[in-house]
């Protein structure tokens, strides 16, 4: 009698869980669809935007130069680019491109919610965005830094110079959060003026509402740029010199897919490395030499008939389709804002490893 009840202990002990596994799968399951669907938990994200045939890319509308749209209603800019790319690399048509246009509030809810598959939107990498925001930070497309911008006429050559000043700020970023930190270490008194997007904060710096105007240099610099000359042209407005933090910006998506960061990180590396090779959107294709590194790179046989296929699911020769639409590094940076263009942005910490730079391609083998 005691080995049956014992036996029958056991029974109702796996009976209840077996049942208990499957609860908690089927609770997962459910959380996943609320956060963006659980078919593309299940398959995957590269999977996903395969079979859809378009990429959704997380934007910002406002950045000349950057992200912004032109008069003829196309979203152009070096995000722009870089969406662009991972589209070319993953669908073979660098057009195939859905741009979602996102405020600061907005950006990372859209990445949770699956709204958006990448995140290429100045977007500043740090350890609470890391941590806290269900997202993975890839590769630094640009290195920028806070400024000030002041009218040149105000009298300010540093920020010392703005106590008691009102300084226009964009709510909700990291912007925000540098500018009390800078002025309340230096006892600089000041009234910070918020607003929720740049097209509502433009209109308030040119009207006087604030004395000054902070944000990425980058940024200042598009903004300046495009001051038209019935407020004084670009001349009217001055960045002052001092840069008071680090922005490194640069695609994101979501936490727990490594294959779909993988991808968009290695998009990004083949437009430096395609720089670093000498390779560019005019000779990508025409390549004949016998460098094995190329070669590689390229996706072309080696000695012995060999193409080599890293395992990042993507086609052999995504470097190839890569630079061939969007150009490498250098040509995307030059483009869009690089000495010849309205921004005018020396190359700087944005340059290759090889000059003095930060960019820095992990081998391809």
């Amino acid at each position: 009698m005691i080995k049956r009840l014992l036996l029958l202990v056991v029974v109702l002990a796996m009976v209840a869980t077996a049942c208990g596994g499957d609860g908690a799968e089927e609770e997962s399951t459910t959380t996943t669809a609320a956060d963006g669907g659980s078919q593309v938990a299940a398959e995957g994200i590269l999977k996903t935007v395969q079979d859809r045939g378009v990429l959704n890319c997380g934007v910002n509308q406002e950045v000349f130069g950057f992200g912004f749209v032109d008069a003829d209603g196309n979203f152009v800019g070096f995000d722009i680019d870089y969406c662009k790319a991972v589209a070319a690399a993953v669908l073979g048509d660098a057009d195939a491109v859905e741009y979602k246009a996102l405020t600061a509030q907005q950006r990372f809810t859209a990445l949770q919610s699956g709204e958006i598959d990448v995140l290429i939107r100045n977007t500043t990498w740090t350890a609470t965005r890391d941590g806290g925001e269900g997202a993975t930070f890839l590769t630094t497309t640009f290195y920028d830094g806070q400024g000030m911008m002041v009218n040149s006429d105000s009298g300010y050559t540093t920020l010392e110079d703005m106590a008691n000043t009102t300084v226009c700020v964009q709510s909700g970023t990291t912007t925000e959060l540098n500018l009390a930190a800078r002025f309340e270490s230096g006892g600089i008194p000041f009234t910070a003026l918020t607003f929720d997007s740049n097209d509502e904060l433009r209109p308030a710096f040119v009207a006087g509402q604030c004395d000054g105007w902070t944000s990425d240099k980058s940024q200042l610099a598009a903004f300046r740029s495009q001051n038209p000359p019935a407020d004084g042209g670009p001349e009217a407005w001055t960045i002052l010199d001092e840069t008071f933090s680090k922005e490194p910006l640069g695609p994101l998506v979501r936490d727990g897919d490594s294959q779909w960061a993988q991808v968009v990180d290695w998009v990004v590396y083949a437009t430096i490395q395609a720089e670093e090779f000498g390779l560019d959107s005019g000779n990508i294709n025409s390549y004949s030499g016998d460098n094995a590194e190329i070669k590689r790179f390229l996706g072309q046989p080696n000695e012995e008939g060999t193409i080599f296929d890293p395992g990042l699911g993507l086609p052999t020769d995504f470097a190839v389709m890569v630079i061939d639409a969007v150009g490498n590094y250098e040509e995307i940076y030059n483009r869009n804002v690089g000495p010849d263009t309205a921004l005018g942005l020396a190359r700087g910490v944005n340059d290759l490893w090889t000059r003095g730079g930060l960019l820095y391609a992990p081998p391809y083998r």
